[in-house]
């Protein structure tokens, strides 16, 4: 199972974290967004895969900070076309397609289906005005019905309290979990403990 940790921004914090046992980190070049990096992360961690997530952005500066901050793949959070996931697959990154959910979990299929091939995963999150960072939760057993071939991370308001559910979350593209805003003491600081903890206890 992928473990994404999502919103860091202090140098101490992200070294920490790039201790544990976790694969992705994530880093938000989204202004309106709490946890905001800037143009350039501070500590570029070494031992786990770099992604920057972004909003609606135009390719220009995609590539700009992807280069200035050595990043592996890029997560598209906004409504991002196929076209473009495509353009930056072929610049050489691993692409995440970002899709908000509905609480009560609808899944739009019709929708995912124009992205198949063009991307390297989904990332399922609650849909809300902010972009991600809400800490609410969508119903996760209506992932049953989707049935892409693209995998998927699971995401919205994932807490230390799902462990057993995330445990037993069957479902044949699902490839792992992305956690942020539940694991904080404030907005882009991780309780590193907390952390720790519950990956201790789903791995």
């Amino acid at each position: 199972m992928i473990i994404k940790v999502c919103g860091m921004c202090d140098v101490e914090n992200i070294r920490q974290l790039e201790q544990l046992d976790i694969d992705w980190m994530g880093f938000i070049f989204y202004s309106d967004s709490p946890r905001y990096v800037g143009p350039k992360v501070s500590y570029l961690p070494k031992k786990v895969k770099k992604i920057g997530v972004f909003v609606d952005q135009i390719p220009q500066i995609i590539s700009e900070r992807a280069k200035q901050n050595h990043l592996q793949m890029i997560q598209l959070h906004g409504s991002e076309p196929p076209w473009y996931c495509i353009n930056l697959q072929e610049e050489g990154y691993k692409i995440i397609k970002s899709f908000g959910i509905d609480t009560d979990g609808f899944i739009p299929n019709a929708q995912l289906n124009a992205y198949e091939g063009k991307c390297d995963y989904f990332l399922f999150d609650t849909k809300t005005k902010l972009h991600g960072g809400s800490g609410k939760r969508f119903n996760w057993e209506k992932l049953a019905n989707y049935d892409g071939d693209t995998p998927f991370i699971l995401s919205g308001g994932i807490s230390p309290e799902d462990t057993e559910e995330i445990k037993s979350f069957k479902h044949p593209k699902f490839a792992g979990i992305d956690i942020n805003s539940r694991f904080e003491i404030e907005p882009a600081y991780k309780d590193i403990e907390m952390v720790k903890s519950f990956i201790k206890q789903i791995r």
